[in-house]
């Protein structure tokens, strides 16, 4: 690994993500694919919002992002709170960091649910088998 190359995670329900921040020209890659083509539309303007609240910081720095599990939308919020994270970590702004903050506290806390369990008796985790007594 060289120097001045720093790794930061984001997690969202079961999808993964391994950020990667070095000095650059602002490029960003998900899996290797350049932003500007990252599918589907809604994904990716999950992650340039996170983007574009750290305008000028943010084209300081080449990310590439490594994510895995989950669907395409707990993907694209897993990158985006690694970025989030990334780009706090990295500049070590109070301002940034106050701005995620103040716009989404997910992006640098993390949003704890998980999907419940599916227990015995019924198809999913609450619901049962109705009975009529009759």
């Amino acid at each position: 690994m060289s120097r001045g190359v720093k790794f930061f995670v984001g997690k969202r329900k079961t999808a993964i993500a391994r950020a990667m921040i070095r000095k650059g020209s602002g490029k960003v890659r998900i899996n290797g694919v350049p932003i500007e083509v990252y599918t589907p539309e809604v994904a990716r303007m999950r992650i340039i919002q996170t983007l574009l609240l750290a305008d000028p910081i943010a084209r300081q720095y080449d990310i590439d992002v490594y994510v895995r599990g989950g669907g395409f939308m707990g993907q694209a919020e897993a990158a985006s709170i690694a970025i989030a994270r990334a780009l706090v970590g990295v500049s070590r702004s109070k301002r940034l960091r106050n701005t995620y903050l103040n716009f989404d506290r997910v992006l640098l806390a993390g949003d704890p649910r998980r999907t419940e369990p599916k227990k015995f008796g019924g198809p999913g985790p609450r619901r049962r088998k109705q009975t009529s007594y009759r």
